[in-house]
């Protein structure tokens, strides 16, 4: 794997989830593997440069990208919710989030939004993809293994509850000392989404602790 480089880091002013404002640190690389701009966010106590490379073992959220639910509140997964819950607590814990290109499991937006005419006919997230001539999760975290190394990040405690991306990183030589799980949001909107997580992919459908309630996300993030 090549390595990659800091493009440019800038302090970012940002609203989190609750409306509370703190600054980050925002990372741009090049030398990525697929040529894409993803970046990097670092938070709390690992918002200044100084600190990019401090003491202890980071807590670490890869986050792939989902305009319909992190941007557009979109109920039919729980992609807006869990960004919200790791912005919390990375900015609360000190942290990075690393923000992907990967939009509907690296198929991209507008065949994301075919998968979902799919699921609609009776097709589960999974196999929506495949009939579309797509892998059922194509996402490939060497880019986030690049971006960690970048930083001085060789060890990490990872914010999810999806099993593959601790076995990436780890084949790519990032070691998960810690996998910390995130709050499982469910809803009657995405409950058959969930339930094809945990069956496909081991991800859990039981909620780990309450679904916080979604005005909270959209009257701090949507414009009216």
């Amino acid at each position: 794997m090549r390595q990659a480089t800091i493009r440019t880091h800038v302090r970012l002013p940002v609203r989190l989830p609750g409306g509370q404002v703190t600054t980050a640190r925002l990372f741009t690389f090049d030398g990525l593997a697929d040529g894409r701009e993803h970046i990097v966010l670092g938070l709390g106590d690992r918002s200044e440069p100084a600190a990019a490379c401090g003491p202890g073992v980071p807590l670490v959220r890869v986050h792939s990208e989902c305009l319909t639910g992190d941007v557009l509140g979109s109920r039919r997964c729980d992609c807006g919710p869990q960004l919200d819950d790791s912005l919390d607590r990375l900015a609360s814990e000190g942290g990075y989030l690393l923000y992907l290109r990967q939009e509907g499991r690296g198929i991209g937006l507008y065949a994301k939004i075919d998968a979902y005419a799919l699921q609609d006919d009776g097709l589960d997230t999974f196999d929506a993809n495949v009939a579309l001539g797509y892998p059922a999760d194509g996402r490939d975290y060497a880019v986030a293994a690049q971006m960690l190394q970048a930083l001085g990040i060789g060890e990490v405690r990872l914010l999810t509850n999806n099993p593959d991306k601790t076995s990436q990183l780890t084949r790519l030589g990032i070691g998960v000392v810690e996998q910390v799980p995130m709050t499982v949001h469910l809803t009657p909107s995405n409950r058959a989404y969930l339930a094809a997580k945990q069956a496909r992919s081991g991800e859990p459908i039981r909620p780990v602790r309450p679904t916080r309630a979604p005005a909270r996300r959209g009257s701090a993030r949507r414009p009216s």
